[in-house]
């Protein structure tokens, strides 16, 4: 896996704390690149388990024990993932996972074929998850369904943001805090006259 280059500002009309933030954000996006290529270097089964663990995370499941499960890999009937929503199973969401090269966008056939296995298991909500794109086919169709059923697409830029933003897969390598002055803690004191 090989580390991009992290870029420091060189503008000189930023003050220091605008080039911290932006300093921050290039090594945000320089780790979702890293991110996507350590998840394209998995197994579609490790993908999957993946995702499901991050919309646990997310908070889809809630405090339930065991929301997240996986389906059997081969015959899933369409679907690589389930998350319980209520303790006695009535709310689920169904998920569709493809660790595809980034080169490899994922198509409208693909997402029809999901929304088919949506409507077998007469399920109102999907969440189709790739660490590619989706073509604009796809995207499209996906929007023509008019929240019937709801449909979210997650492709491979908006994954890493999520995995990164919960944490999944990384750790805190260093934090920095910037402080300033408590004004309330200050006004409270006389001021000296004149």
């Amino acid at each position: 896996m090989t580390r991009a280059p992290v870029l420091i500002s060189t503008r000189t009309d930023l003050t220091p704390q605008e080039e911290l933030y932006e300093s921050a954000q290039k090594i945000r996006e320089a780790r979702y690149q890293e991110l996507i290529d350590v998840m394209v270097s998995k197994t579609p089964r490790e993908f999957e388990k993946l995702v499901v663990l991050l919309l646990q995370k997310m908070g889809y499941g809630g405090e339930i024990t065991q929301s997240g499960m996986l389906t059997p890999y081969r015959n899933d009937g369409g679907v690589d993932g389930i998350i319980k929503e209520d303790v006695l199973g009535f709310g689920r969401i169904y998920i569709q996972a493809k660790r595809y090269a980034p080169e490899n966008s994922v198509g409208r056939p693909e997402v029809q074929t999901f929304v088919g296995a949506l409507a077998v298991a007469q399920s109102s909500k999907g969440v189709f998850i790739t660490t590619s794109s989706f073509s604009k086919g796809a995207r499209e169709y996906a929007a023509s369904l008019n929240q019937n059923p709801t449909l979210i697409l997650i492709d491979g830029q908006k994954l890493a943001e999520y995995l990164y933003e919960y944490g999944v897969g990384m750790q805190v390598e260093h934090t920095i805090q910037i402080k300033k002055l408590d004004s309330e803690f200050w006004d409270a004191m006389d001021n000296e006259p004149g």
